[in-house]
């Protein structure tokens, strides 16, 4: 085969057209070997360069029919370089579910080879990224597989399964095969091991708030074990578009049935996260937090305790007030001193969240609803 495109320093133009016309040539030949260097090429030149994608768009067609046959190393490059070729290139994406790549992947999805069925994942992650695309991979049936993954999956597949699942989520159609696969105990246990800061409790949350609508979906979000209490944490330890998802999330939950739902909410120690939330949030998510405690705001318990609205608005004025670059801390700070002040929960609950510690050991901000010695 021709020497790699471009990989002599100042090669000619002439040189590197005859170079990607060689991987052209060996990419559609008889020859396994040849295929199996050409595709590795392909993989390689379409790595960071937008350009070779284009100039290798014409490679597809070929490397969907490796995926078909050809042996285990075949199917493995095949889809690698389809993997870079779709990559930031929308045309190519469309190109790739257009020829047939659709059935072929849907296979390594379900494969026992895990590298294979994380290599399929992402090449299927890339392809949602196109509205186009999106009907045709749902009918193929990806759906429930990419939920299956996110149970069972390894660690990355699981990670781009996820976002695949969001991708798809967001046409409305998609939604009830998503929820039909069950898909939230494995959704909270990604979201519970994962980083609250990370891409993916980004798009877990995403998903959970998408599902969330849906009765079935808070009926198995309430039902799973820590499964509000770990969106809370998001509420209260994520990035910017994860809490704003997660408090989201929470809503919907509660305007969905106040009544079932206030108390659940309420008993994960969600006050000091929402206040905070209503200062530093982006503005959807503060107008959601705003609204959730206005929901919550009735206490259940017989005790006077400062209104949640109340409390919102003496925060609000106290920290447009503070000045620095630790303004966000001081808020934190803040927050939790009026709300150990002005909230209490129950002890059975605070021994929960602090894993049975007593009053006086409870680290502020970690626990923040103590309860009075008596």
């Amino acid at each position: 085969m021709a020497s790699s495109a471009g990989e002599v320093s100042g090669e000619s133009s002439a040189a590197k057209a005859a170079a990607l016309q060689g991987i052209m040539e060996g990419i559609s030949s008889d020859d396994v070997n040849r295929r199996i260097e050409a595709a590795k090429e392909i993989r390689r030149l379409t790595r960071t360069s937008t350009k070779h994608r284009r100039q290798l768009s014409g490679s597809i067609e070929s490397l969907v029919s490796m995926l078909r046959g050809g042996g285990r190393e075949c199917s493995e490059v095949a889809i690698l370089a389809l993997l870079n070729l779709a990559v930031k290139d929308e045309r190519n994406k469309i190109k790739i579910v257009d020829l047939g790549a659709l059935e072929p992947l849907i296979g390594f999805l379900q494969s026992d080879d895990m590298i294979l069925q994380e290599y399929a994942t992402a090449v299927v992650l890339t392809l949602t990224a196109s509205s186009i695309n999106k009907p045709a991979i749902a009918a193929a049936g990806a759906i429930p597989i990419l939920v299956r993954i996110l149970n069972d999956g390894n660690p990355q597949a699981k990670v781009d399964a996820v976002m695949a699942l969001s991708n798809l989520s967001t046409r409305p159609d998609n939604l009830n095969a998503i929820l039909s696969a069950q898909p939230i105990p494995p959704l909270i246990s990604l979201l519970k091991s994962c980083k609250k800061s990370s891409k993916t409790a980004e798009k877990c949350c995403a998903l959970l708030e998408s599902l969330s609508s849906f009765d079935e979906a808070r009926n198995a979000l309430t039902s799973e074990e820590g499964g509000v209490l770990t969106v809370v944490e998001v509420l209260e330890e994520g990035s910017l578009q994860s809490r704003e998802h997660a408090v989201g999330a929470l809503l919907t939950m509660c305007e969905s049935d106040r009544c079932r739902y206030r108390e659940v909410i309420l008993n994960e120690g969600v006050i000091p996260g929402l206040l905070e939330l209503t200062v530093q949030g982006t503005p959807k998510a503060q107008s959601k937090a705003q609204t959730l405690l206005k929901l919550l705001r009735n206490s259940p318990y017989p005790r006077p305790e400062l209104q949640a609205e109340a409390l919102e608005n003496i925060v609000s004025n106290i920290v447009s007030k503070i000045d620095g670059d630790d303004r966000a801390e001081k808020a934190r700070k803040m927050l939790a001193e009026m709300v150990q002040v002005s909230m209490e929960q129950s002890w059975r609950h605070l021994q929960q969240r602090a894993l049975v510690c007593t009053p006086s050991e409870v680290p502020l901000g970690k626990c923040p609803f103590q309860v009075p010695s008596k």
